[in-house]
C-alpha cells in the first residue's frame, strides 16, 4: 500500500497531473520563508547601516556637490548645473595630470613592492635557527604609519638635510624623479603587509608537493614558478588589488615629502582632491572624487577579471 503524500509537497494523481498544495501547507511554507528571510536581514542590518552611513550617503553627497555650483557667498544657495561641472572637470587638464601622476605612482609602487615582498617571504620561509628574528624584522614596517615612513625618507633624500643630498631627488631640478622618490617610501611602508600575506600563503603549501617536484628533477626556480606560485596565487591576487587601491589613494607621503611639488610633478588625483592650498572649488573636488572612484572600481575590476583566470584555488 503506497504512503500518502507529505503535507508540504504537491501530490500526483494516477493520471500524472500535480495536485494543488493544501492552503495550510502553503501558509506554513510562506511563514517559514518570511521568518528565515527576516532573520537573514536582521543579521545583515549592522552591515547595511555601516554601508549607508559611511558609503552610500557620502557618495550621494559627492554626486550632489558635483552637480551643483557653489556660490561664493555663504547666504546664497547652490545652483543646479547638471553634469556640466562634472564633464568640464573630468575632461580638463587638471584631471588628466592627476591621472598620469597616480598611474605612474601605481606603476612605481605595485610591481616593486609585490616582487620585494615575495622575495623576502621566500627567503624567510626556511626552517633555520633564528629565522623568527628575520621574519620580525621584515614584517616590522607594517607597524609604521605613512607619516613615519615619510619622515624617515625625508631624512634620507631631502636635498638640504638628507643623507643622500647628492641625488637631489626632491629638488626643483628633479621633477621627474620626485614621484619615484615618494614611491620608495610607500614601497617600504607596505612591504611588511606584503611579506606577512605571502609568508602565510607559503606556509600553506604542502611539503609533499615540493618534495615530489624535487624528486622529479625540478630545480628551485622551476619549482617556485610551477608549484609555489600557482598555490599562493589567491594571496598574490589579493595583494595586487590592495596595493593598487592604496597607490591610487596616496596622499600623506606626498604632502609630507614634496607638498605636491616640484612644479606639481607629484600631485596625484587624491592630492588634488584634498587640495591643501585651496585652489579648487568644492564642486570640482567632488567631481575629481567621482572620477577617482570610477577609476579605482574599473582598475580593480579589470585586475580581478584578468588575474582571476590564472588563480588556482585548491580543493
Amino acid at each position: 500500500m503506497s504512503s500518502a503524500p507529505a503535507a508540504t509537497e504537491p501530490a500526483a494523481d494516477p493520471a500524472g497531473t500535480t495536485l494543488a498544495v493544501p492552503p495550510a501547507a502553503r501558509a506554513e511554507r510562506l511563514r517559514r520563508r518570511l521568518r528565515e528571510g527576516g532573520l537573514a536581514y536582521l543579521f545583515l542590518l549592522p552591515s547595511l547601516v555601516v554601508f549607508a552611513v559611511f558609503f552610500y550617503y557620502p557618495l550621494y553627497r559627492l554626486v550632489w556637490f558635483a552637480t551643483h555650483q557653489q556660490s561664493r557667498f555663504r547666504n546664497r544657495p547652490a545652483t543646479y548645473v547638471g553634469t556640466e561641472q562634472l564633464t568640464e572637470t573630468l575632461s580638463g587638464n587638471d584631471f588628466f595630470d592627476g591621472l598620469v601622476h597616480s598611474g605612474l605612482f601605481m606603476v612605481y609602487t605595485v610591481p616593486l613592492g609585490l616582487v620585494l615582498g615575495v622575495l623576502l617571504a621566500v627567503a624567510a620561509h626556511r626552517r633555520l635557527r633564528g629565522i623568527k628574528i628575520f621574519q620580525t624584522i621584515f614584517s616590522s614596517t607594517v607597524a609604521s604609519s605613512v607619516a613615519v615612513a615619510s619622515v624617515v625618507f625625508t631624512t634620507l633624500v631631502n636635498p638640504e638635510m638628507g643623507y643622500f643630498r647628492d641625488v637631489s631627488w626632491l629638488s626643483l631640478r628633479s621633477g621627474d624623479s620626485a614621484l619615484f622618490a615618494v614611491s620608495l617610501s610607500s614601497v617600504w611602508q607596505k612591504l611588511g603587509l606584503t611579506f606577512i600575506v605571502v609568508l602565510a600563503a607559503l606556509q600553506t603549501v604542502p611539503d609533499e608537493l615540493t618534495e615530489a617536484a624535487t624528486i622529479d628533477g625540478y630545480g628551485p626556480v622551476r619549482r617556485f614558478f610551477r608549484i609555489t606560485v600557482p598555490l599562493i596565487s589567491p594571496a598574490l591576487l589579493f595583494l595586487a588589488i590592495v596595493l593598487v587601491v592604496h597607490a591610487l589613494q596616496a596622499y600623506a607621503q606626498i604632502e609630507i615629502l614634496t607638498g605636491g611639488g616640484p612644479g606639481g610633478a607629484t600631485e596625484t588625483l587624491l592630492f588634488k582632491i584634498a587640495d591643501p592650498r585651496g585652489v579648487r572649488s568644492l564642486g570640482e573636488r567632488a567631481s575629481l572624487s567621482l572620477g577617482l572612484f570610477v577609476l579605482t572600481a574599473v582598475v580593480a575590476g579589470f585586475q580581478y577579471s584578468m588575474l582571476s583566470k590564472r588563480v588556482h584555488y585548491g580543493d
